[in-house]
């Protein structure tokens, strides 16, 4: 898919994208797929960064613009409650300039699973 992993820190993770050509929908925009899957990646990094295996049971996302052809789109996820079993957590995605194209929320449930051998999470 191209999404990749740039930062995570303490409840804060970072994803990023580049807009290609096999990402472009029939009108010529970034599929809204495409979007989610980064917002996702980021998403996943931010909530298992406390090294428990956590799933997202609910996400939603709301697209406030169009990403287009050679857009590089950033995904910031916050881990905005962090409760031991059902954490909190927003995503902004946004392109280059800083405009935003879409805000994701998700909440996730955190098993009582230990993460071992992950790279990248702390």
């Amino acid at each position: 898919m191209g999404a990749r992993l740039i930062s995570v820190k303490d409840g804060v993770a970072q994803s990023q994208l580049e807009v290609k050509e096999h990402h472009l929908n029939a009108g010529g925009v970034c599929q809204g797929g495409a979007i989610f899957t980064l917002a996702d990646v980021a998403l996943a990094a931010v909530s298992n960064s406390g090294m428990q295996l956590t799933f997202a049971i609910d996400s939603s996302i709301f697209y406030h613009r169009s990403a287009m052809l050679g857009d590089i789109l950033t995904a910031e996820a916050v881990a905005v409650s962090r409760h031991p079993k059902v954490p909190y957590c927003e995503v902004r995605v946004k392109n280059q300039d800083g405009v935003l194209i879409a805000s994701f929320q998700a909440t996730c449930y955190s098993k009582r699973v230990a993460l071992e051998g992950v790279d990248g999470l702390e």
